[in-house]
């Protein structure tokens, strides 16, 4: 019977695949929009009632009065003023997450979110107005040479980092493979400079291993585009291994896809159930994202998901939705709190503009950028630990599904 069960499950999953990574492709897709010249009705008024004579006084003035000092500085093309002033226009809204790509920048993001690109590999962000690393990229550059989760970056080379934009950041620390970019770090109450070699990131995603005490464990590195299809092969490798315990290991993971997490999510959730809240502020309904329903596990299934300060945003809201729901239990660290969505919108074919359009709330409300997600059980992994190369995280985690009194 048990056989059998485990045999139907496997039927499901593959059918699953086709189904899950098809309606997460046309979501993705319709997340790009296409250039329009005429703002919408309801924004029409606002947007008619601005006062532009600063703007137009200005460019007027730059036109007709400005002389190039240097031979570095030259009058900027009509096409780079249109940039500049819309960079300006998006800034002037205080989001480290909301950003314009210029044509250069445009293209050096689309290959990121491809995922092969070089440099030194870390997602970044701006946090309590400093420049911070989220995590490292598995097997980069940037783990090899240290660098951690919630390191705080004062200097890029020799350029201070107060003020900069994650995208001005990102431009001054990638470059060809072989270079190498100088980062000083805070950390700790302390100072340190980490000269790191840049190469060509190829960002993994998904690891699996059967461990000899019968526990799987699933390590996932991103939610790329990807992500659901592999999460779905990984889940197929745990069920065929006869295990019925699961570590899912997200630490370090700075997120991707809303629609991957949604997928992942909807394999431990029957129909309906929510994964996440969508709160688009006070003047526009809440939504929700909603299991799909694939729900292959029964209540046998013992679960733990690892996180730390370097788990965020997708990764936020799958173990969230999971503890929420009594499907897993959080072990490790605090998680970074990158509890917002954004929209990738075209506004040329060159450019495009990347702004958030709503914050996650977990299945209960709680708000994830503001104060992301607590463990179950806090453990933290110190110098020592490293040095030896313990994990006392998932030790823990085995410990916690070995444990025959063991409940959700």
């Amino acid at each position: 019977m048990k056989s059998s069960i485990r045999k139907s499950t496997l039927v499901i999953l593959s059918i699953i695949g086709v189904i899950g990574a098809f309606g997460a492709g046309i979501q993705v897709g319709q997340k790009r929009v296409g250039y329009v010249n005429t703002p919408q009705d309801s924004n029409l008024a606002s947007i008619e009632a601005l006062d532009l004579q600063p703007f137009w006084k200005t460019l007027e003035i730059l036109n007709s009065k400005f002389i190039a000092t240097t031979a570095s500085s030259s009058v900027p093309s009509d096409k780079d003023k249109v940039w500049g002033a819309i960079e300006g226009l998006t800034a002037s809204y205080g989001d480290p997450y909301t950003t314009f790509f210029p044509p250069k920048e445009a293209t050096a993001f689309e290959e990121e979110v491809r995922g092969n690109f070089e440099g030194v590999g870390m997602e970044i962000a701006i946090k309590d107005k400093i420049l911070t690393v989220v995590a490292p990229l598995k097997d980069t550059p940037a783990e090899r040479a240290g660098i951690k989760p919630g390191d705080q970056i004062l200097k890029i080379d020799k350029v201070f980092t107060n003020g900069m934009t994650v995208e001005e950041a990102i431009k001054n620390i990638r470059g060809p493979r072989g270079t190498t970019v100088t980062l000083v770090i805070k950390r700790n109450g302390g100072v340190e400079d980490i000269k790191v070699e840049r190469d060509v990131i190829n960002i993994p995603t998904i690891d699996t291993k059967l461990r000899d005490d019968g526990v799987f464990v699933i390590s996932l590195y991103n939610f790329s585009s990807n992500s659901a299809s592999l999460f779905r092969g990984a889940l197929r490798e745990f069920i065929e291994s006869g295990s019925d315990k699961l570590v899912l290991d997200l630490r370090n993971n700075p997120g991707g896809y809303l629609e991957a997490s949604v997928d992942m999510a909807s394999f431990f959730l029957p129909l309906g159930k929510t994964i996440v809240i969508e709160d688009s502020g006070v003047k526009v309904k809440q939504k929700s994202e909603r299991s799909r329903g694939y729900d292959v596990f029964n209540e046998n299934l013992k679960m733990v998901i690892l996180i730390n300060e370097g788990s965020a945003s997708a990764s936020e809201i799958l173990a969230g939705a999971l503890r929420e729901h009594n499907i897993a239990k959080l072990v490790g660290e605090k998680s970074f709190g990158k509890g917002s969505v954004q929209e990738l919108i075209e506004i040329t074919p060159e450019t495009s503009l990347k702004v958030t359009i709503a914050r996650w709330l977990t299945p209960k409300g709680k708000s994830i950028s503001e104060n992301g997600l607590e463990p179950d059980y806090k453990v933290t992994v110190t110098k020592k630990d490293i040095e030896k190369k313990l994990d006392p995280q998932m030790e823990k985690a085995v410990a916690i599904l070995l444990d025959p009194n063991y409940k959700r």
